[in-house]
């Protein structure tokens, strides 16, 4: 096939990506390192695979239908047809967390924290999310960037996977079951098959395979590090496409025994939309007589004086509405009676109207009538995608990953004695709010009977209260 070189491009360069992940992964110093390398790694492991697998499926295609490279749709008959493609974009991603009261509103308990990210799947592409770290005084994760994937089907399967490592670190991963090693290792090079598929089949202790309810990921090496393991996952399609905010079940995969566990209240919210090409892009134009000229579909036929105001945006003369209602006729009758063209007729209201629009030539009215025909079927496929065009956002620049954040919150950094109450949470929030004036707080005065300490020029030296404890405020 004529993409499979692209395709050895990527799975190539994902296999120089994994060696790299490998090597830092253990080369790591710092616990942010180490866990993007981790998340790297996991990352490539899942493209290596997507990848072997699409290859498989091009292979097996070609076999099934030899000599024929082309889209259905162009020749065959609409049974064969094939809708077109569109955009898919999933933002405003949010999943709640379920804490137990003790936890949460009286911050009791060991201080539990994860990184947290999504990886999402979409045939053969695969994004991720930035990380996240994860503890008791979060509410729910948040992942507000849009994630687009450009080439999906109205047949899509959108697979959100909840992974999760503990900073502490956890057992190794999963990997891929010998009989797909070896079915997928066909159908690459001698030296690309060879390589895979010894990676595919080492990995002592191993789990087995579990009927694909879970993601394949090929054995990692027993390096120092974390360990991401998976939570939850979900699969969103077509029928949850919505212009707007919307809950979706989540699937738990992991228990309270994990050292990345978080305990999720087992659903996710988020915005699913999706913009097919047949609503945003020019379907078919040319020159169609009907009092005026020059026409170009896409949701609508638009009706321009000429070919210059239809390329310089403006707004047409005339728009005939094309939608699941609308009606579309050949007028070609035999022997010269009729020119060669087609009616399109909708009902405003409770009347109809019916524009004829004409061509040149029986090649060009037919040109317009496939057009027509095939930008139903894509209507009828994407469903409510084609009722509205959808609006789809623009992900930002990637960042790149910030330091981690100190460990706990600023209750757990309270260090107080009971004599010396005052003077210790003076002190801690003087340090956090570094770029005041000097002088002692405003919020200083609502203690009575307290006489403010003058700014030290040096920072003083704790005392030796022993092992740090929380106290609130109201103490």
């Amino acid at each position: 096939l004529r993409q499979e070189p692209e395709m050895q491009r990527k799975l190539e360069r994902e296999l120089r990506l994994r060696e790299g992940a490998l090597k830092l992964l253990g080369a790591c110093s710092r616990p942010e390192q180490a866990l993007e390398a981790a998340k790297g790694l996991l990352l490539c492991n899942a493209r290596v695979l997507e990848y072997m697998a699409e290859l498989q499926r091009r292979k097996e295609a070609q076999l099934l239908r030899p000599g024929r490279d082309r889209r259905p749709s162009d020749t065959g008959p609409p049974a064969e047809r094939l809708p077109c493609r569109g955009t898919v974009c999933i933002s405003d991603l949010r999943i709640p967390l379920m804490w137990k009261d003790t936890e949460y509103f009286r911050n009791k308990g060991e201080l539990h924290r994860c990184a947290v990210f999504c990886l999402l799947r979409l045939g053969a592409e695969i994004q991720d999310t930035p990380m996240v770290l994860v503890d008791r005084t979060l509410t729910d994760i948040c992942f507000e960037s849009p994630i687009l994937f450009s080439d999906a089907g109205p047949d899509f399967e959108l697979r959100l996977e909840l992974y999760s490592a503990g900073l502490s670190g956890g057992a190794p991963q999963g990997s891929a079951p010998r009989k797909l090693a070896t079915r997928l290792s066909t159908s690459l090079g001698r030296s690309s098959g060879k390589r895979l598929r010894a990676a595919m089949e080492g990995g002592p202790g191993s789990p087995p395979g579990n009927g694909g309810t879970a993601p394949l990921l090929l054995p990692t090496p027993n390096v120092p590090g974390p360990k991401f393991h998976l939570l939850a996952h979900a699969v969103l399609s077509l029928a949850e496409v919505q212009d707007g905010f919307r809950t979706h079940d989540l699937t738990i995969a992991s228990n309270e025994e994990s050292s990345g566990w978080v305990p999720l209240y087992g659903s996710i919210c988020c915005r699913l939309t999706a913009q097919p090409q047949c609503m945003g892009t020019t379907v078919c134009s040319g020159n169609l007589q009907m009092r005026v000229s020059d026409t170009g579909m896409g949701t609508r036929v638009g009706c321009y004086r000429d070919q210059g105001e239809a390329e310089a945006g403006l707004e047409p003369v005339l728009t005939i509405a094309v939608n699941k209602e609308t009606r579309i006729r050949s007028t070609e009758r035999e022997g010269g009676g009729q020119p060669h063209g087609m009616a399109v007729t909708n009902r405003y209201g409770g009347e109809e109207v019916t524009h004829t629009l004409v061509a040149k030539s029986r090649a060009e009215a037919q040109r317009w009538l496939e057009a027509f025909w095939q930008h139903f079927y894509d209507m009828s496929q994407w469903k409510q995608c084609c009722e509205e065009l959808m609006r789809i956002e623009v992900p930002p620049p990637r960042r790149p990953p910030a330091m981690l954040p100190r460990q706990g919150s600023l209750y757990h950094e309270m260090a107080i004695d009971p004599s010396d109450d005052i003077e210790a949470v003076t002190d801690i929030l003087t340090r956090r709010g570094g770029d005041r004036e000097p002088g002692p707080p405003p919020w200083l005065s609502l203690f009575e009977g307290h006489t403010p300490r003058a700014p030290s020029p040096s920072p003083p030296s704790r005392r030796p209260w022993g092992p740090p404890r929380t106290r609130s405020l109201d103490a």
